[in-house]
């Protein structure tokens, strides 16, 4: 009897052949690990060789375009992206519409960034797009496509091949350059713009718009959140240009937010958004903090512009689909004694905002923080942000290449702020050392990096 092609590993399932055909998920994830991963490395320049929509266009054009036969909501900004994202996406999917959604970083599964009606990608679904990509990939000189890259080609390839009405999909780094920008959306989100990525996308805040919007398409509808002044203008000035409508939450839109508490529902924050076709008052924001207030105004605000693009929506049904909103990562109590909360934020602005969300939400007599982040982060402004809130730190690694070495994160620390410390290598003992010194009614808080959230929820799931 002829041995098959496809030769068997010893538990039964397909392996890879000799030929490098991809048939199995364990071959697939290789294949993604083996190619160039910007999001893994410390150095990046940002020019058209590292960053262009070339290599990603020669892939989707592999797959018979699926970029051109979607319609989508395309989402740039600091932070906040992912949170705006599935805000939307839940609204839009209870109101009957089959919905894509990308985002980024994934915290323990690859998965997590591509799902369709809260379902991720299939490993069978994944590894079927990645053995269609990664011929062409093979046939690419060098540099070749990234991992990023091909990501947002399976994404968009796996949206076409599940009909989806919708995707929401975020840009990964700033938006100009980014892959995702092949597409030609419904409508444009750009959430709160501040300082991140500044070796790639500017040292001011209006070098990181000019980036952000580089999304913006003519006749292609804006929402953007508040942003500080020389960022509106910025935004402004580019919209012009391009021909792009746009309105902020809090101007063209009519947006407030309020801070509440009461027995029934605890803390909380209420939103409220009126334009000429909608009107939405004191809704409950699904997700704490303020700042998730003003993501839910742009995620709001987007329903209200799909409107204008022809979606027929049922404003009680996105209301009803908002209360439904989870969000991984994003102030997660993922243990209760100890309390453990994880928070990816991963910017100065975002830690302000963890740290005044915790004040507002979360009773506790003693906050540790367990910090870890990247090296090409704004560690100095993070850290005189972790200082307000915590209590004790212990500072460790984030987990991968680019992470920001304890030690050093230790000695800018108590420089800046002229406290003690601790430092440890791993963030198993960090918790070791945390879980020692709070009692019940403490809170220990791990953040600085999506990363290093998605380390923590391995180790807690071991």
């Amino acid at each position: 009897m002829a041995r098959s092609n496809a030769a068997r590993s010893t538990n039964g399932t397909r392996r890879k052949t000799s030929n490098g055909t991809i048939r199995t998920y364990r071959s697939a994830l290789k294949f993604l690990n083996s190619v160039t991963d910007y999001e893994k490395m410390s150095r990046v320049g940002y020019n058209h060789t590292n960053f262009n929509l070339t290599r990603v266009g020669k892939l989707l054009a592999a797959l018979d375009k699926p970029h051109k036969k979607l319609r989508s909501v395309h989402i740039a900004g600091t932070k906040g992206k992912g949170s705006t994202a599935s805000m939307l996406a839940h609204m839009l999917e209870n109101c009957g519409f089959r919905v894509g959604l990308y985002t980024s970083p994934h915290l323990v599964d690859v998965r997590e960034r591509i799902s369709v009606d809260g379902e991720m990608i299939t490993e069978m679904e994944l590894t079927h797009i990645v053995a269609k990509i990664a011929p062409v990939v093979r046939k690419l000189k060098a540099p070749g496509p990234t991992f990023f890259e091909i990501m947002t080609c399976v994404a968009f390839a796996h949206f076409v091949n599940r009909e989806t009405d919708i995707a929401i999909v975020e840009t990964g780094l700033g938006g100009r350059l980014d892959s995702t920008n092949v597409l030609k959306p419904e409508v444009c989100g750009m959430t709160s713009i501040s300082y991140d990525h500044m070796s790639q996308l500017g040292s001011t805040l209006t070098e990181i718009a000019e980036e952000k919007a580089g999304i913006l398409k003519a006749g292609v509808p804006v929402v953007s959140a508040p942003q500080t002044s020389e960022v509106k203008k910025r935004l402004q000035k580019v919209a012009a240009k391009t021909g792009s409508p746009i309105r902020f939450a809090g101007d063209e839109l009519s947006f407030s937010y309020r801070f509440e508490s009461s027995r029934a529902a605890g803390p909380h924050t209420r939103v409220s958004l009126t334009t000429a076709d909608s009107r939405y008052e004191h809704l409950p924001v699904p997700l704490l903090g303020e700042h998730q207030a003003i993501n839910c105004g742009v995620a709001l605000g987007l329903v209200d512009a799909l409107k204008g693009r022809g979606f027929v929506i049922d404003d009680q049904k996105i209301i009803e689909g908002l209360t439904h909103v989870k969000l991984s990562g994003r102030m997660e109590i993922l243990a209760e004694d100890p309390r453990i909360l994880a928070d990816g934020a991963h910017n100065a602005a975002s830690i302000e905002a963890l740290m005044r969300a915790i004040g507002q939400n979360i009773p506790y007599d003693s906050m540790v923080v367990i910090f870890g982040c990247q090296s090409d982060k704004d560690i100095p402004g993070m850290l005189d942000l972790v200082q307000l809130g915590a209590d004790k730190v212990i500072f460790t690694s984030a987990g991968l290449h680019r992470s920001a070495e304890p030690k050093e994160l230790a000695a800018t620390y108590t420089e800046r702020t002229g406290k003690m410390c601790q430092v440890t290598d791993t963030l198993d003992e960090a918790l070791g050392v945390a879980r020692r010194a709070v009692t019940r009614e403490d809170l220990i808080c791990v953040t600085g990096s999506f990363y290093l959230v998605g380390a923590l929820k391995r180790l807690l799931a071991d």
